[in-house]
């Protein structure tokens, strides 16, 4: 008999629009009949009238309950979790697929909801298989395949028709199950408990089954058998659509059914342990249908349990299919997601079938059993991690009219994670890679949904925790160093000429902020320009943003945005700009560079070369300024840890080769040069650095220089504008001039 499959019922019967408002052609259903009623069929299956016994006559009286009270928690948690976030969102198709989606993102969703789907069709053979047993067991005669045929062409019939239908189908089941447990009950009344309390045995033995042999057991393995009875409370929020009330009726009706099936169980735990004797009921699996008062009642209870599971999982697998179809999650969603005049997705039902009846015709699932198990404890794992991860929030927008204990959706991911694997530990890595592996395809594909989710949140709570904490060290991070560029533009045509270049010095770590300083009159073109190229950075690689002020005055207007980003956590550490063309600018680059000595922000100035450019990008040559007569190695090696790291982006995204070089004065400090700048490469990390010291005036050496495609230069205080434009003529090469920070380190 398979009996441990959890019964995740009535998976969706939403509408498979993203809007969970259902039309109004559509019925609504109330709490008993939406919520409570499937929900509690769900529970009170196969694990019940089968397993019950054996997991008291293994763990005792005591020991079952414990079993039964530990399983419940879990579940309960879950429930409350579920509960909670139903009552503070729009559910739309797919239930526990839509609520993943909503929080963590389609993909999250669609990881999750893929195996899910697949497990809950497979699962509706399973019920089938579990059926015909019991049906075999009456009729020992009858085919088996036969049998099977006849409930599947039933089952499917029923939810082809109508998901209706199929709710009415349900009242009948209840009642039948109803049936079985009064002629439990009547048995009780009449005599079958025969041992006392003081009789009962408190705590098992844990013997194990008959199948092997009474090997032994112990409790956690019992625990397994019986956890996936309390599973499958996930049939009021996977309705929402249909309910009158959702937001009532989704609490109420699956917390009723939980406390309701919870009583049962510990009740019939009880008249187990009364009625027979531990090996009876560790040997005799069929214990409740010898022991009733009227044992066909529970065996149509058993039929109508296995019945009921595959009715609803039938109903439910396709509404998981049609929201996956809509979000086209899956190839041919529109196909997929096809709905009749009546709201049925009579495609994602067809497809449900095809899988089951090929399923049917293999036989046995039984290897693959307990995966499906795992995707469902997966499900409820990211259901109790949505709201965990929301309460952690704190956003404005999760304000559920069922406010829960944050420990309560913590114990639940927990407990979720627990079960799994104490269930088993090989198919939980399995089921775990499996979603991780639809993670990473749905997040190559890029899916586009107009679906609002709360990872956004997420990462700025994140940022904001690390950045308290880094606020709270006080030692420098030079360590941490990363380019972090701020580009002044006031054309997106000025960037042409350095796209490249900035983002070969950000790339692959850095960022890159762009901003525009705009005149009254251009601000709404130039915000469209960088918009553009911060999508562009974006496109290639580096995290870029952007940011327009309307600024008569270049000076006044990049030092008041310079001045502004002070404060921001993620602020600029190097500042790009471009050598200027005319007096104005010039005098506009002195006024900048005096205001922000006093700030920690490294100076880049690029002087291209007009014809050159970047040339092959194979060689830089790092300049060092002569240092005699102290060519002595500390921490502080002046104005040479900017120029080094630039240097170094620039060899690793270029592939290239790095060069420095010195010019002396006094050829007696030739070898002292030579060992600093060996010296610095070492220490810097850089050995594949050569290094050469030229003797003689520097503007006489510097023409004589081996020849590089960018030549980096030390920018002094107060620069020389018209140095930096001979530097260019003499190297015939584009060069650029750095200052540093002050925050970074090249020997760190």
């Amino acid at each position: 008999m398979t009996s441990s499959q959890p019964a995740d019922t009535q998976e969706s019967v939403a509408p498979s629009s993203d809007d969970a408002t259902p039309t109004l052609s559509n019925r609504k259903y109330g709490m008993f009949g939406g919520v409570f009623t499937p929900t509690l069929l769900t529970i009170l299956g196969v694990i019940m009238y089968l397993r019950t016994g054996w997991v008291v006559g293994n763990a005792g009286l005591v020991g079952g309950l414990l079993i039964i009270g530990l399983s419940f928690v879990i579940t309960a948690a879950t429930a409350l979790s579920m509960s909670s976030i139903t009552t503070n969102i729009r559910i739309g198709a797919g239930g526990a697929y839509s609520i993943i989606s909503q929080s963590l993102g389609i993909e999250v969703g669609g990881s999750v909801g893929i195996p899910l789907y697949l497990s809950q069709a497979l699962a509706v053979t399973m019920y089938i298989f579990g059926f015909r047993e019991g049906w075999l067991w009456m009729f020992p005669n009858h085919p088996a395949l036969l049998v099977d045929l006849t409930a599947f062409i039933i089952i499917f019939g029923i939810a082809y028709a109508s998901a209706g239908l199929a709710f009415r189908v349900q009242y009948g089941i209840l009642a039948i199950i109803i049936a079985s447990l009064i002629s439990v009950a009547v048995a009780a009344y009449t005599g079958s408990m025969q041992y006392s309390i003081e009789e009962v045995q408190l705590w098992g033995d844990f013997l194990g089954s008959p199948e092997d042999g009474f090997s032994g057991t112990s409790f956690w393995v019992v625990f397994a058998v019986f956890f996936p009875a309390a599973t499958g409370i996930m049939a009021g929020a996977n309705m929402s659509g249909e309910l009158e009330d959702p937001r009532s009726s989704i609490p109420a009706g699956t917390l009723g059914a939980i406390a309701v099936s919870f009583v049962v169980y510990v009740l019939i735990a009880i008249w187990l342990a009364r009625t027979a004797s531990p090996q009876d009921l560790m040997s005799n699996y069929t214990i409740m249908i010898d022991r009733a008062y009227w044992g066909p009642a529970v065996v149509a209870g058993l039929l109508g349990a296995t019945f009921s599971s595959a009715l609803a999982s039938t109903v439910g697998a396709p509404r998981i299919l049609q929201a996956l179809g809509n979000h086209d999650v899956l190839p041919n969603g529109d196909w997929i997601a096809a709905r009749t005049d009546r709201g049925e997705p009579r495609n994602a039902i067809l497809i449900t079938g095809g899988i089951v009846l090929a399923t049917l015709m293999l036989r046995d699932l039984n290897a693959i059993a307990p995966l499906i198990t795992m995707f469902f404890l997966i499900t409820y794992t990211m259901i109790n991690f949505v709201v965990f991860t929301e309460q952690t929030l704190g956003l404005v927008s999760f304000r559920p009219l069922l406010q829960i204990p944050r420990t309560v959706s913590l114990l639940g991911v927990v407990g979720c994670l627990f079960a799994m694997f104490i269930v088993n530990p090989t198919f939980s890595l399995i089921a775990l890679s499996v979603v991780v592996l639809f993670y990473g395809l749905l997040l190559r594909r890029s899916l586009a949904t107009d679906v609002a989710d709360v990872r956004s949140g997420l990462f700025v709570s994140l940022a904001e925790w690390a950045a308290k904490q880094v606020s709270e060290l006080s030692t420098s991070q030079e360590r941490a160093w990363k380019p972090n560029l701020l580009i002044p533009v006031e054309s997106a045509e000025t960037l042409r000429g350095t796209f490249s270049l900035l983002e070969q010095i950000a790339a692959p770590k850095g960022s890159v902020r762009l901003l525009g300083l705009a005149s009254d009159h251009a601000s709404e073109n130039l915000s469209d320009q960088i918009n553009d190229l911060t999508g562009a950075f974006r496109k290639r690689g580096v995290f870029a943003s952007s940011t327009v002020i309307k600024a008569d005055a270049f000076a006044d207007g990049l030092t008041a945005g310079i001045q502004a980003l002070r404060g921001a956590f993620f602020r600029p550490n190097m500042l790009f700009l471009t050598c200027p063309d005319s007096d104005i600018r010039e005098q506009d680059y002195r006024t900048i560079l005096n205001d922000l000595s006093d700030m920690p922000i490294g100076i880049l100035i690029y002087a291209a070369h007009p014809h050159a450019g970047l040339g092959q990008r194979e060689q830089i040559n790092i300049w060092i300024h002569d240092r005699s007569p102290d060519w002595s190695i500390s921490m502080d090696i002046g104005n040479l840890d900017l120029p080094l790291l630039t240097a170094y982006k620039l060899v690793q995204n270029w592939n290239a080769q790095m060069r420095l070089l010195t010019v002396v004065d006094d050829p007696s400090e030739r070898e002292n040069a030579q060992a600093f700048m060996e010296t610095v490469t070492n220490l810097a990390r850089m050995p594949g650095a050569d290094a050469l010291v030229m003797e003689g005036a520097f503007r006489e050496a510097v023409p004589n220089a081996p020849q590089a495609d960018l030549n980096i230069f030390g920018l002094p205080p107060g620069p020389d504008f018209n140095f930096m434009r001979s530097m260019v003529d003499q190297t015939r090469s584009s060069c650029l001039f750095v200052a540093d920070s002050g925050q970074e380190s090249a020997l760190a």
